[in-house]
């Protein structure tokens, strides 16, 4: 009885680290899809006026910094749960 009992621990382990890589990866798409658009707006917008080139460097820095932690947020819930 408790090799059976032991198999179940392992199956329900295994799918508790497969559902984590899941959800990760799922959470990894969003920022993904978010600092795609926030470098490709900062490249236009340095396109169209070069004079503020270190300013928008500076915002797409920023806002690629925040669009990270909502990945970070992610990896450390598939962690929890």
């Amino acid at each position: 009885m408790s090799t059976l009992s032991y198999l179940a621990a392992e199956v329900a382990e295994s799918k508790a680290k497969g559902y984590g890589a899941i959800g990760y990866g799922l959470a990894a798409i969003g920022p993904g899809i978010g600092v795609g658009i926030v470098v490709g707006k900062a490249i236009e917008g340095i396109a169209r006026q070069p004079e503020l080139q270190g300013t928008i460097r500076t915002n797409m820095f920023l806002g690629i910094a925040f669009t990270e932690a909502l990945a970070l947020i992610g990896l450390v819930a598939g962690f929890i749960f």
